[in-house]
């Protein structure tokens, strides 16, 4: 059997690895791993909590004479995405991962590597049965259904865990401890519209805009990339200016609530003496938006055709709505006080579609301070409510405030500086992370996340950079000996 994981170093870290790599593991399918998770501990002589979720606690006995250390939770999760090429023939059910060795990293064969957290979970494995490690009582926390929506970290039992200092293995970046994360939910608002027949002396016109870069909700919030919604009310409001007879027949753009709108669409009618001074107000505007955008978004471009409608929403319910639409905030919203450069708050004027007399709105609030994320939710309530829509919050998941004076921070930055002669980069994301859940459930919780190079997760480009690997298990055993 090709084995070319065989020799990397550290060995305990990439054996487990490659066990993980032949174990069926997708979001909602872990049964396999915890399994086999479950059959080492015992094998090793460690116990194993389990809760109705399917998540893991193994505890590791301190390393004698280190007894009455503080516990440390280490923490990872056992799922992984499930992606391949289309012109890859694999089970994610059933197959095992084909791992390959390209330069300085381990890739997969067509398929997501599962790096992210095999990686993390490997390296608390190796950890609690290497014979050189020096650490105090553990918690190894094992998650389930990460990728799909944090759920197992949602539905944690919090007797599970006893320890309160937690070190969290699924950052993806080298030489960087992460130490906050944007807790999030969504809103939901529906407009109930009747339809009138469109006036005699009405045309259609099809606004298009297209070409935008769109991005992660989160991650690629702060570029202000242009969303194509808030660009198509622009230029329906500027048909406005020119006619006020202008009716909305359908309005449609995005399609996930954590992507920004890349596309959007407005079906209108304009009277037949205004659709030539129209057409100018939309150009005009088109102008105006490449003004704005053009180096963030140099693709843009806004189309503008013939078409056909019958019906229409009236006059008033199209002002109302457009109203809606200009009004409600998109972007950044405030920015952290305790990690510079870091955004805070933030919303995303996310999907919208219309079924008949339904247009339904969503939108993405994010915040790493759960107070701020309220706040913006209210704010979004409060828009569309006043416009005459149906509001519903979502149950959404919490952030992980930033705590630049973290003990465990304090020191691990010292611990880094020694074992690398330099600082590490002390980072937050605007993204969720399991550690915004599990800090709920225990408040006090010290936690900091740590990690290899990983890069291009979630997609068959996957790798993980071996020479990280190495550095990252490193650290992670030097910090443990610190603390015990």
């Amino acid at each position: 059997m090709d084995r070319p994981l065989a020799n990397l170093q550290p060995s305990l870290v990439w054996q487990h690895f490659e066990k993980l790599l032949q174990i069926p593991r997708p979001s909602k399918h872990e049964e396999k791993v915890r399994a086999h998770i479950k059959a080492w501990a015992e094998e090793k002589g460690f116990a194993v909590r389990e809760d109705a979720a399917g998540n893991l606690v193994v505890q590791v006995p301190a390393t004698p004479g280190h007894e009455h250390a503080p516990i440390v939770v280490l923490q990872g999760h056992l799922d992984m995405v499930a992606e391949k090429n289309s012109d890859v023939t694999f089970d994610f059910l059933t197959d095992a991962i084909q791992p390959r060795i390209v330069g300085e990293y381990v890739y997969a064969t067509g398929t997501t590597l599962g790096a992210d957290n095999g990686i993390g979970v490997a390296a608390a494995m190796a950890i609690a049965e290497d014979p050189e490690a020096v650490h105090g009582p553990l918690e190894l926390l094992f998650t389930v259904d990460e990728e799909t929506g944090l759920t197992g970290a949602a539905k944690l039992d919090p007797t599970l865990v006893q320890g309160r200092t937690l070190l969290n293995l699924d950052t993806e970046e080298d030489g960087a401890f992460y130490i906050g994360c944007a807790g999030g939910a969504d809103a939901h608002s529906f407009f109930s519209l009747p339809l009138a027949e469109v006036p005699p002396d009405h045309v259609a016109l099809a606004v298009k805009v297209r070409g935008l870069r769109g991005g992660h909700s989160g991650v690629d919030i702060h570029e202000n990339r242009g969303n194509a919604l808030k660009f198509l009310a622009r230029l329906v409001a500027a048909a406005y200016k020119v006619s006020d007879e202008v009716r909305i027949a359908s309005i449609a753009g995005g399609s996930k609530h954590n992507a920004i709108p890349r596309e959007a669409d407005a079906l209108i009618t304009v009277p037949v003496g205004e659709v030539a001074a129209v057409r100018q107000a939309l150009a005009d505007t088109a102008a105006v938006l490449r003004e704005e955008y053009g180096e963030i978004d140099p693709g843009q471009r806004v189309e503008v055709e013939e078409a056909s409608a019958s019906q229409a929403f009236t006059g008033a319910d199209s002002r109302r709505l457009l109203d809606a639409f200009l009004a409600c905030p998109h972007g950044v919203l405030a920015m952290s006080r305790a990690v510079p450069g870091l955004v805070e708050t933030s919303n995303n004027l996310a999907v919208v579609t219309t079924q008949g007399t339904e247009v339904k709105v969503i939108t993405s609030s994010r915040s790493s301070v759960m107070p701020s994320l309220r706040a913006t939710l209210q704010q979004v309530e409060a828009v569309f409510r006043l416009a005459g829509a149906r509001v519903e919050v979502h149950d959404g998941y919490p952030g992980w405030k930033p705590n630049p004076n973290s003990p465990v921070l304090r020191l691990a930055k010292e611990v880094f500086q020694r074992e690398f002669g330099r600082e590490p980069e002390v980072k937050a994301i605007h993204a969720g992370l399991e550690c915004g859940l599990i800090g709920e459930k225990f408040p006090g919780m010290d936690m900091l996340s740590l990690g290899p190079q990983i890069e291009s997760p979630h997609s068959p480009d996957e790798r993980v950079q071996i020479p990280t690997v190495g550095k990252f298990y490193r650290l992670l055993k030097a910090i443990l000996a610190e603390m015990a």
